[in-house]
């Protein structure tokens, strides 16, 4: 089931002879200076396209990496322009003494598009600064917030530049966004499993207790399945753990014993230097000094089936050490399961960047559902959190 969007939409606003700002997330990884991967870019096009039909001219704003409210020419968006141009098949206007909208906006034609410079180059965009939202609502007749990834943020271009216009839209990646994660929260097919992983457990604990209420099965791998197996009482060894979660943790077990899923087995070294030390253990045992860095054997083919007989799945964050060979078979057999369910009709939604790397890696992220573009995000939506750049969006 889909969720009915409930805030205005990009498409409902009279964009003829206007000018529209799109909050886009461009924040695309660059390598010498290039375009690494621009699957974020491609997220962005509808939006533009959209925008380009109705009669407007774009000016899109983006941050890219964390230059901390300072000019650093390594973070220039100046890369995202000539890719972007061509993914558009038109020319993208970039202007970097208009660095963060210092200098005065000026008027861009119908169809035309330009992109401001790196946002995060202003200290005022982190800092939700109004000054700098009113700096940045110069620059747009309307206004269109696309950027799902930033939206768990209160920024000067999420929030403060929202709330000058009366008509704040989301666009079309945004909606597609909430419509299918608020669908698979709210009115899952059954069974539902969520799968989660990744390192913090303070990160996650919200997310992994809004689940246990709604799905039917809440897998946990990771090095947060160390803070769980502590607080069952097992040896963890060197694991990460966190001792200051082991209390909400048991108390989640406790509560939740036959939904919470914890690993059976895993794979252990002393480091993570020495793979051809790494021995698979019941997850109950850790020798001391060594530390858990890979789901094992026995718990990837339980995971596995799990999934195969889901009809939504939820998946957010890898099941081991996912960027060293040695511990990337768990995290793979779950990318591997995912898209095999996918394929039998499932709702599938995964996000997390390395849990879209491993379908990247084995090829099948074209057969998953949705893979959502903001890993930070969907979690405080899991969470059952407010994003406040949908908040300060006008309601539908």
């Amino acid at each position: 089931m889909v969720e009915p969007f409930p805030k205005k939409r990009l498409l409902d606003l009279d964009l003829l002879g206007k000018q529209l700002l799109i909050r886009a997330d461009l924040n695309a990884p660059l390598v010498d200076g290039r375009v690494a991967d621009d699957a974020r870019l491609h997220a962005a096009l509808p939006g533009i396209r959209a925008a380009h039909a109705a009669g407007a001219g774009v000016v899109l704003a983006s941050h890219l990496g964390r230059p901390g409210g300072r000019i650093d020419p390594r973070l220039t968006l100046r890369p995202v322009a000539d890719r972007l141009a061509r993914l558009l098949g038109a020319p993208v206007r970039f202007d970097p003494t208009r660095a963060s909208a210092d200098q005065p906006p000026e008027r861009v034609g119908s169809g035309a598009t330009l992109l401001l410079e790196n946002l995060r180059f202003h200290p005022g965009e982190t800092a939700n600064d109004p000054d700098f939202g009113a700096r940045l609502a110069a620059w747009g007749d309307e206004y269109a917030n696309d950027a799902f990834g930033t939206a768990h943020r209160a920024h000067a271009s999420t929030v403060a530049c929202a709330r000058r216009f009366a008509r704040a839209a989301g666009g079309p990646l945004l909606e597609r966004e909430l419509r299918v994660l608020g669908g698979a929260l709210h009115a899952p097919r059954r069974p539902f499993v969520a799968v989660l992983g990744g390192a913090k457990i303070s990160d996650k604990l919200a997310v992994v207790r809004s689940l246990l209420d709604r799905a039917d099965a809440v897998l946990v791998g990771g090095a947060m399945a160390y803070t769980f197996l502590g607080a069952a009482g097992h040896a963890t060894g060197r694991s990460l753990m966190d001792p200051e979660r082991l209390d909400e943790a048991s108390a989640l077990l406790r509560r939740h014993a036959s939904r919470l899923v914890l690993p059976t087995d895993h794979l252990a070294a002393p480091d993570p230097d020495h793979e051809g030390e790494a021995t698979f253990f019941p997850a109950t045992t850790t020798p001391a000094g060594w530390m858990g860095l890979d789901i094992g054997l026995e718990t990837r083919r339980d995971f596995s089936t799990r999934l195969q007989r889901a009809a939504t799945i939820i998946w957010n964050g890898p099941m081991g050490m996912f960027e060293r060979r040695a511990f990337a078979g768990g995290t793979e057999s779950v990318a591997a399961a995912v898209a095999k369910t996918a394929g039998q009709g499932a709702t599938t939604i995964v996000g997390g960047g390395d849990s879209l790397a491993a379908l990247r890696r084995l090829g099948t992220g074209d057969g998953v559902g949705h893979l959502s573009t903001g890993g930070g995000a969907m979690l405080t939506l899991l969470a059952g959190q407010s994003l406040p750049g949908v908040e300060a969006l006008a309601d539908a």
